[in-house]
């Protein structure tokens, strides 16, 4: 598969993101200037982590208006693979890929930690190929990573099997305890409702190169991989 990684200014991810997707999973990838207007012929558009424009206004309201995004959205439109990890979630929720928004946290602190998630969907392909009886650490780092919806949205989300993943704790079990930004139903990645649209607020990148010990988050790609 081959994968285009974005870069919009304030982007730190994205190095990351490539290393893991070409050193770790030996995929193809490139590197997108957010003012291109050409996907080079990737199936699949990363939007990484990061603060894109500072996060003024809010996180990832001006990095919808980059020019690649009009690409990125016929793209999605076209049946398309797009993944945004943290920012690249909340970026996908402004352009309306994704249904909700990202709030700031609870706690209104940043918060940067391992958590653990419970895979939701059986039919998107970033979770269906893992096991649902199993908890995933993977590390989080945002401020604003409280996803929200209204009472008909999350009902369509529930119906539709839209939830990717929601906050566990490390036996499987999804509760307020262990919900670290108080995200409505613990929410931690939603699917669009063709399911070829994936946000999520955690860093699977993080977690993905045996040399940090753990290949939890590399579990998702190749998940991604299989299913795509």
């Amino acid at each position: 598969m081959k994968f285009g990684v974005v870069t919009f200014p304030g982007s730190n991810c994205d190095q990351d993101m490539v290393y893991i997707l070409e050193k770790v999973l030996k995929q193809e990838v490139v590197s997108l200037w957010h003012k291109e207007r050409d996907l080079k012929g990737v199936d699949m558009v990363v939007l990484p982590g990061g603060f894109s424009f500072g996060d003024y206004l809010r996180s990832g309201a001006i990095a919808k208006f980059s020019p690649i995004m009009n690409d990125v959205i016929t793209h999605a439109q076209k049946g398309g693979y797009v993944l945004g990890i943290c920012n690249g979630f909340q970026i996908l929720t402004e352009t309306g890929l994704l249904d909700g928004a990202l709030l700031h946290n609870n706690n209104q602190k940043f918060i940067c930690k391992n958590v653990h998630l419970k895979p939701v969907s059986t039919s998107a392909a970033i979770s269906k190929g893992l096991d649902h009886n199993m908890a995933y650490s993977v590390p989080i780092a945002h401020g604003e990573g409280r996803y929200y919806a209204g009472e008909d949205t999350i009902s369509k989300l529930q119906n539709n099997d839209q939830i990717l993943f929601k906050y566990c704790d490390k036996n499987g079990v999804d509760s307020d305890a262990v919900n670290p930004n108080g995200s409505v139903l613990n929410i931690a990645g939603v699917t669009n409702e063709a399911k070829n649209v994936f946000g999520m607020m955690p860093h699977p990148e993080r977690s993905s190169d045996p040399i940090l010990k753990t290949k939890d988050g590399a579990m998702l790609f190749e998940s991604l991989l299989k299913h795509c």
